[in-house]
């Protein structure tokens, strides 16, 4: 037996854009369907709003999203993450992890994550990996990227 998980991003109204961005982050084959594609009237509200999104990259990165249904979200309401006295505080229900297993790899997905984020901890090198850092992006998901310890 074996399984696959894959984070389920859910957006109000940003799917799209999200799953854009992340495929320029990280390269891909990108599928996007609409709610006007299953069937909804092309003039209803939110018909151009995304019912199934997915994202698979060649080296393994796969992530998928939709529009919850409803009015988008006001901007900043989806709580926070911040270091504080050497701590990790939040109110997210998830982190999403990318491991990489060089610095050079990881440090060019940072940089790309990086424009329009708000950096929660520096990429530095750590007491257990050559390169950790969080970041939330601009569509409000907190991201952790490393390199992995060498064994």
């Amino acid at each position: 037996m074996s399984i696959t998980t894959t984070t389920h991003l859910n957006f109000r109204g940003a799917a799209r854009a999200a799953l854009e961005f992340y495929h320029s982050v990280f390269g891909g084959r990108l599928a996007v369907t609409t709610y006007g594609d299953v069937g909804m009237p092309a003039d209803a509200p939110g018909a151009d709003t995304v019912v199934f999104g997915q994202l698979e990259s060649e080296d393994g990165f796969r992530v998928m999203a939709y529009d919850i249904p409803g009015p988008a979200a006001p901007a900043g309401s989806g709580g926070g993450t911040r270091r504080e006295n050497g701590v990790t505080i939040t109110n997210q229900p998830f982190f999403l992890s990318v491991r990489g297993t060089t610095l050079g790899e990881v440090q060019q997905y940072w940089t790309a994550l990086a424009d329009g984020a708000t950096v929660i901890e520096p990429l530095a090198a750590s007491a257990w990996s050559p390169g950790f850092g969080m970041l939330t992006d601009r569509f409000g998901v907190t991201w952790i990227l490393d390199v992995a310890a060498a064994q």
